[in-house]
C-alpha cells in the first residue's frame, strides 16, 4: 500500500513538473503578432506593387531552395502581380523546364519555359529526395505555404476573427512574417523566436540589403518579410478578391430576400391579426 501511494505521488509530481515545463515553454514561445494587410477584411484586396516586390524577393532569395508550384501565367492576374503578357513570356523563357513528353528518340529533355508551365524546382534540388539528402529535410513548396502555416490566436480573439466585417484569415501571412523577422539571436542563424522549439532547419535566409527593390522601397528586412508574405498569400489564394465580391453579393441578396419575406408575411397575415 505504501509503495502504491509512493508511486502515485511520484507520478503526480512528474505530471506536475511536465505541466510546469510545458507552461514555461508556452510562455517562452510567443505567438506571431497580428499585422496590417491590405487584403484582410471583407473589402480587402491585394496591393499589386507589394506583390511585385514580394515576387522579386521570392525569385532572388527563396527560389534557391523553395519551389513555387504555380503557372507563370498566373503572374498576369490583374488582381495579383499584374505583369504584362510579354513580361511573363520573357520570364518563363528564362527558365529551363523538363518537358512532359519525351522527344522522337524517347529522350526526356529540357526546354525554355512557356507561360503555361509551372515554376520549375530549384536547379540544386530537382526533387524532394535530393533536397532532403542535402538539407536534412525538403523545404516546403511555397504555393500553399500561407494556407498551411497557421497558429491559434486563442480566446477571445478567435471570436473577433469570425465577425462578418472582420473575418481575419491572415494568420499564415502573420506566421511567415514572424518567422522571417524572428532570427533575433546574434551568432545563431538557426534560432528563431517564433518557431516551435526555437530551432529551425532554415538558416536566416535574408537580411537588410539583400534585395535591391526596383521601386525605391527601403531595402530592409521588415519590408522583405512583409512583401514576400503578401506574395505567398496571393499564391495560396489568387481568387481571394473574386471570392469576397461574390460573398458580398450573396450577403446583400440574403438581406434583401429576408426583407421581402418579412413584408410579404406582414401583407399575407395582415387581415388575420
Amino acid at each position: 500500500m505504501i509503495r502504491l501511494t509512493t508511486s502515485f505521488l511520484a507520478a503526480a509530481l512528474m505530471a506536475a513538473g511536465m505541466t510546469v515545463a510545458n507552461a514555461q515553454d508556452d510562455a517562452e514561445q510567443p505567438k506571431p503578432a497580428r499585422q496590417s494587410w491590405s487584403f484582410s477584411g471583407l473589402f480587402g484586396i491585394y496591393d499589386q506593387a507589394q506583390l511585385q516586390r514580394g515576387f522579386q524577393v521570392y525569385k532572388e532569395v527563396c527560389s534557391n531552395c523553395h519551389r513555387l508550384s504555380i503557372p507563370f501565367r498566373a503572374l498576369e492576374d490583374s488582381y495579383g502581380p499584374g505583369y504584362g503578357a510579354d513580361q511573363v513570356k520573357a520570364l518563363a523563357a528564362s527558365y529551363q523546364v523538363t518537358n512532359d513528353e519525351p522527344n522522337d528518340k524517347g529522350e526526356i529533355f529540357k526546354r525554355p519555359g512557356t507561360p503555361a508551365d509551372l515554376f520549375p524546382p530549384p536547379d540544386s534540388f530537382p526533387n524532394d529526395q535530393a533536397a532532403a539528402a542535402a538539407l536534412g529535410k525538403a523545404p516546403p513548396d511555397m504555393a500553399e505555404l500561407a494556407k498551411a502555416r497557421k497558429y491559434e490566436r486563442g480566446f477571445p480573439w478567435f471570436i473577433f476573427d469570425a465577425l462578418p466585417f472582420d473575418q481575419y484569415q491572415e494568420m499564415g501571412a502573420d506566421y511567415i512574417y514572424a518567422i522571417l523577422t524572428g532570427y533575433t539571436k546574434t551568432g545563431d542563424t538557426q534560432w528563431d523566436l517564433y518557431y516551435p522549439g526555437h530551432r529551425i532547419a532554415m538558416p536566416q535566409p535574408i537580411v537588410d540589403g539583400a534585395v535591391d527593390y526596383k521601386d525605391g522601397t527601403p531595402a530592409k528586412l521588415d519590408n522583405y518579410a512583409r512583401d514576400v508574405a503578401a506574395f505567398l498569400s496571393w499564391a495560396s489564394e489568387p481568387t481571394l478578391p473574386e471570392r469576397k465580391k461574390i460573398g458580398l453579393r450573396v450577403m446583400i441578396f440574403l438581406l434583401v430576400l429576408a426583407a421581402l419575406l418579412y413584408f410579404t408575411k406582414k401583407r399575407v397575415w395582415k387581415d388575420l391579426h
